[in-house]
């Protein structure tokens, strides 16, 4: 699956015509029509192939892509990453993500719940649980804003709002540095991820959102009992360049381009995350093209592989622009498995057929 460069007809028809200020939309209208990918900066996928097995032993009909998260049975390795939600375009988004998401059995996680948390008006934009009663869905909220006097209760009433499985805190400095809105107060964050981790009734994971999470970061944070770890790796969306667009200050414009190719590549990330934890519960996002990557990521190590912007496209086009593109993927990963002669995830995770290039 291309990533979403070109738009095409009907690209619109989930947003608003007229202008609006709202960040959420802005974000959304960038993402789809500027060129916000990282520049100079792949996910490193790339740099593996798989090693082509002409004699797989089995039948491609019965080619399994089921799997276990968490303790959560699912019909297959996939999510749909946090994106959106906070307005009534983006939460019609967030519908019709979560309706594809439970046609075909992929994990969903919804965007930043903060505006819901502060602003009760918006939650409905983020209640997608009607929409995807038999998934798990991943609620979220920036980590950063636990030094903003953000605290547990908080984050109780984000993982209400989308009647979450988990709870998912992004980890975004440098964005939050070029965002007109941001925050930058890091300091002494781990301690409160920790408190959350040890007082939420769920699981809590953490997550990047482009930049990447490399092993001794992980390390870390599964340490302060962080369920889960998204390496959310560069060479998908790059944030910095998102924000530049939103900028009216000049500085911010032009430094923001010297940070299009920051961060550490996805397939990188997952490799180094897995050596640095064998158990621990691992999604690997951030620039996945197609099923074939997905495929790659989980044979590094992911436990389950995540797309984002390449679906936005989809989603806001039609219903059935969004089936075909989770259609694809599937076939795609399926295909790959057949490939190497891997009838389940088991053996594609423990598959020697992974090289580099």
């Amino acid at each position: 699956m291309a990533p979403q460069t070109a738009k095409p007809a009907g690209h619109q028809s989930l947003l608003p015509s007229s202008t609006t200020g709202e960040r959420k939309i802005e974000h959304v209208r960038l993402c789809l029509n500027e060129e916000v990918g990282a520049s100079g900066i792949t996910a490193g996928f790339e740099h593996y192939r798989f090693r082509h097995n002409a004699l797989p032993e089995l039948n491609y009909d019965d080619i399994s892509l089921r799997t276990v998260f968490l303790e959560r049975e699912l019909r297959t390795p996939l999510l749909i990453s946090s994106m959106t939600g906070g307005s009534a375009a983006t939460g019609a988004i967030n519908a019709r993500l979560a309706e594809a998401a439970e046609r075909r059995g992929w994990a969903l996680g919804v965007g930043s719940i903060r505006a819901a948390v502060e602003r009760s008006e918006l939650a409905a934009t983020f209640r997608v649980r009607d929409k995807a009663p038999g998934i798990p869905v991943i609620a979220n909220i920036g980590a950063v804003q636990l030094s903003y006097g953000f605290g547990v209760a908080e984050c109780r009433r984000a993982v209400e709002i989308a009647g979450a499985d988990w709870l998912v805190l992004h980890l975004n400095g440098i964005q939050e540095v070029f965002q007109p809105e941001g925050n930058t107060g890091f300091a002494d964050l781990l301690t409160r991820i920790e408190r959350v981790c040890r007082e939420l009734e769920i699981p809590v994971g953490v997550k990047e959102v482009g930049w990447g999470i490399d092993g001794e970061t992980a390390l870390r944070l599964y340490s302060a009992g962080v369920a889960f770890v998204d390496v959310a790796g560069a060479g998908g969306t790059s944030w910095s360049q998102v924000e530049k667009f939103r900028s009216s200050d000049p500085v911010r414009r032009a430094a923001a381009e010297a940070f299009a190719d920051w961060g550490i590549p996805t397939a990188e990330c997952i490799a180094e995350v897995r050596a640095a934890s064998k158990r621990g519960a691992l999604i690997g996002s951030g620039g996945l093209r197609h099923g074939v990557d997905a495929a790659k990521a989980l044979a590094l190590g992911a436990d389950l592989a995540g797309f984002g912007r390449n679906l936005l496209g989809p989603a806001v086009e039609s219903e059935e622009a969004l089936d075909q593109a989770l259609a694809q993927v599937e076939l795609e990963l399926r295909t790959a498995m057949f490939g190497i002669g891997a009838p389940d995830l088991a053996a594609l995770r423990g598959t020697h057929r992974l090289i580099r290039r």
